[in-house]
């Protein structure tokens, strides 16, 4: 990746102590692409995911919306064959430059799965505050911490009571929020979130819906979904990926979500918004 000049950034400061403010970075991907051993899966993508809003990655699958979510917090390195080009700036700063350390960027830019994956035979207390032990972040105010965490994420009314039973006892939209909540306990100025409501009944689908649209004024919000409905419900803008067969992914175009879905450029966006391909 592209070192950013040094001289023009501020470093990724540690979570503040105290009430959570409103916050968020921008994240800006420019001409990224990326390799599997010697298979090209992402051609260079250029996209601006600003703060204070939620930006969705739409497209079929295999077209690498999952890939490139997964660049953003340096997770494609961890495959042995990965490789890429180009850079990803938050606020500014390479999160690839030599300056920053795989847990400093993975602090500022958390990342919510799938399936839920809370720890199981965990206390609901100590998997949220597990969220500091995994990013080496240290905070003197745990208790009240938790209880901000689990509140922001749209949980704390609902477990205030049995905070200390095993996480493995909450149903699947209550562990998917539990692992928002476990995210937002370093304070990140962006979350990553690959289709988090997949697995989710329609009644925790729609209340994860709303804990994205609560967190999006503190939290810069980056999500993969195939659910259109879903995009247009919760995001700002949008990017539409495709990938041609034989050739890798790239976007195709990207803009304000109500463009993308009322009056995109390319004939291949409204084929796919519209359901008529992929």
């Amino acid at each position: 990746m592209n070192n950013a000049d040094p001289t023009r950034t501020k470093p990724l400061a540690s979570p503040p102590d105290g009430p959570v403010r409103s916050r968020g970075g921008t994240l800006t991907a420019s001409q990224v692409s990326a390799w599997f051993g010697a298979s090209k899966v992402l051609e260079g993508v250029d996209l601006e995911m600003g703060a204070g809003r939620v930006t969705a990655l739409i497209g079929p699958s295999g077209c690498g919306k999952s890939t490139f979510l997964r660049i953003l917090n340096r997770m494609h390195e961890l495959v042995p064959s990965a490789s890429l080009a180009g850079s990803v700036l938050l606020d500014g700063q390479d999160i690839y430059g030599t300056s920053l350390r795989v847990t400093q960027v993975r602090r500022r830019i958390g990342m919510v799965f799938q399936k839920p994956n809370p720890f199981p035979a965990m206390s609901i207390a100590d998997n949220v505050a597990a969220g500091l032990k995994l990013t080496g972040t240290r905070a003197a105010n745990r208790t009240e911490l938790i209880e901000e965490s689990l509140s922001r994420a749209g949980l704390w009314n609902e477990v205030k009571g049995r905070l200390r039973d095993p996480a493995g006892g909450l149903s699947g939209g209550q562990q998917q929020r539990l692992c928002i909540a476990r995210s937002l306990t370093v304070r990140p100025d962006v979350l990553l979130m690959d289709e988090p409501c997949s697995a989710l009944d329609p009644t925790s689908t729609r209340r994860i819906e709303e804990t994205i649209g609560e967190l999006r004024e503190q939290v810069t919000i980056v999500i993969v979904t195939h659910n259109m409905q879903q995009a247009q419900r919760v995001s700002q803008r949008c990017a539409f990926f495709l990938a041609a067969e034989n050739e890798p992914g790239r976007v195709v175009e990207s803009g304000p979500t109500s463009t993308i879905f009322d009056s995109p450029r390319d004939a291949r966006t409204s084929d796919y918004v519209h359901g008529r391909f992929g």
